[in-house]
């Protein structure tokens, strides 16, 4: 015996408004399989998105006050401590991205080598001139209270 109203599709016995069960699960399956390939693609690259910071404003030591010079120290701190957050996370990105391949050829590994220690080193290069800069800009406004 049929209840009315079916309280699902297998007390009802029949397919609801002719849907084919196939089909049904064939479009879960599709939707399934598209929802983790968009969260595979956006996990990997939140995972690896080492984003380069701005660099710091420096205020103008012959002309800034106090409080802008302390407000330029504060960021280039912020800019130093974001950089080397930068630093790891380019280095941990290679680490993962070596871990994912299999067989990696001497030529391929010294090409990846030489880009991570060129990335690096112009990060660090820039984090020393920004500093150097600060550090001149400092010079000159405690000249000009003197």
């Amino acid at each position: 015996m049929i209840k009315y109203p079916p309280t699902s599709l297998a007390d009802s016995g029949r397919r609801l408004s002719g849907i084919d069960n196939r089909k049904v699960d064939i479009m879960k399956r599709l939707i399934i399989k598209t929802f983790a390939a968009a969260s595979l693609i956006f996990s990997a690259q939140a995972a690896f998105a080492c984003d380069y910071p701005e660099r710091a404003e420096i205020p103008d030591g012959d002309s800034a006050s106090k409080e802008e010079m302390l407000a330029g120290q504060n960021s280039v701190k912020d800019y130093v401590a974001t950089m080397e957050a930068y630093l790891d996370c380019i280095v941990e990105q290679e680490k993962a991205a070596r871990a994912e391949i299999e067989e990696l050829e001497p030529e391929d590994e010294q090409l990846r080598d030489d880009l991570l220690n060129k990335k690096y080193n112009a990060a660090v290069e820039e984090m020393e001139k920004t500093a150097a800069q600060f550090n001149e800009e400092v010079q000159a406004y405690k000249a000009r209270q003197e």
